[in-house]
């Protein structure tokens, strides 16, 4: 038997195969099926910040009232009722299965509800995972003005809680490294980890009806690619825990992402194809793997081919394919 355990955001793993936020951590029931399949963690299902805005709307919409308070009664009440039924999970998932439950939050502001973190570690969160929806796409903002959302979160969410908390990251950013080298020092005794890539709604065209779709929802094995360099350049140079997420489908993905110098990996859309029983293939393929290569823990060979410790390093910054199609590699 391989020891499989890691330590992730100071908390200790059975084995690095995390269930990510989705609708699969969004009930207790789903929980336990998926602690009982060998999931080392789970991350619930975020609550949003934009879902509570919805709702708050819809409130507004359907309560006839005049009396200049109305508002602020609504707001609270609607942000009391989402929150009060988040809190609720994360105790009763506590109760029910022996593996960390990490609470997550999906930020599009900083808007002063975030304070509800303190709430979520008193209901007994293991750790809260912020996902700051990051998408620079207004021309007139500078990247600096963009970014700086992720200070503004993580100041507000950090002064709220002791827990562990990690940053769920977006890649559009033009100096990526850079910044997630300032929020690691700017937040040394806060944050715990980052989580690379959080996966955005992704647009589609129907070209017969020339209309707006949404495009695949899942996520393919090819699309792991990008967390992988990441991973790869970021794990070794910065210290800090880096759990790898999108395109993760297999024992075989799991097993790159840890050479690269992931601590753990997050995993959504193999569990939603599949079933939870894929979280058991895929620690099977891993110690089997292992056994093959005569490694007996995952700390010996974590990081092994990072940019830091790889052989050659380059291929992790090599953008062009010029090489590859010249036959040159």
């Amino acid at each position: 038997m391989k020891d499989l355990s890691t330590t992730y955001l100071g908390l200790e793993l059975k084995n690095p195969v995390i269930v990510g936020s989705s609708g699969l951590t969004n009930s207790v029931e789903k929980i336990r099926g998926l602690a009982e399949k060998g999931a080392g963690a789970v991350v619930l299902k975020s609550l949003f910040e934009e879902q509570i805005e919805a709702e708050l709307a819809s409130n507004m919409d359907s309560y006839n009232a005049d009396y200049p308070d109305a508002f602020d009664y609504i707001r609270n009440y609607t942000r009391g009722n989402a929150v009060e039924d988040y809190l609720t999970l994360i105790t009763e998932a506590k109760a029910a299965v022996d593996i960390p439950v990490i609470a997550s939050i999906n930020c599009v502001s900083s808007n002063e509800w975030i304070s509800f973190a303190s709430s979520v570690q008193k209901a007994g969160a293991d750790a809260l995972e912020i996902n700051v929806s990051l998408l620079p796409s207004d021309p007139k903002v500078k990247s600096e003005q963009a970014e700086k959302l992720y200070f503004d979160v993580l100041e507000k969410v950090t002064a709220q809680v002791t827990i562990p908390v990690a940053v769920k990251m977006s890649r559009y950013s033009a100096g990526l490294a850079n910044l997630v080298s300032r929020l690691a020092w700017s937040t040394e005794n806060t944050v715990a980890g980052f989580v690379l890539f959080n996966r955005y709604y992704r647009p589609d065209i129907n070209i017969e009806t020339m209309e707006m779709k949404m495009a695949e929802a899942f996520s393919s094995p090819a699309e792991i690619t990008e967390s992988l360099r990441w991973i790869g350049l970021l794990s070794g140079e910065i210290e800090k825990d880096f759990a790898a997420s999108t395109g993760i489908h297999d024992s075989d993905a799991v097993i790159k992402q840890l050479l690269a110098g992931a601590t753990a990996v997050q995993v959504v859309s193999t569990v939603y194809k599949n079933g939870p029983e894929r979280i058991s293939e895929i620690l099977e393929g891993l110690e089997k793997w292992m056994e093959e290569k005569g490694f007996s823990s995952i700390s010996e060979f974590r990081g092994k081919l990072s940019y830091s410790n790889a052989e050659n390093p380059a291929a992790f910054e090599r953008i062009q394919f010029m090489k590859q199609f010249a036959g040159i590699v």
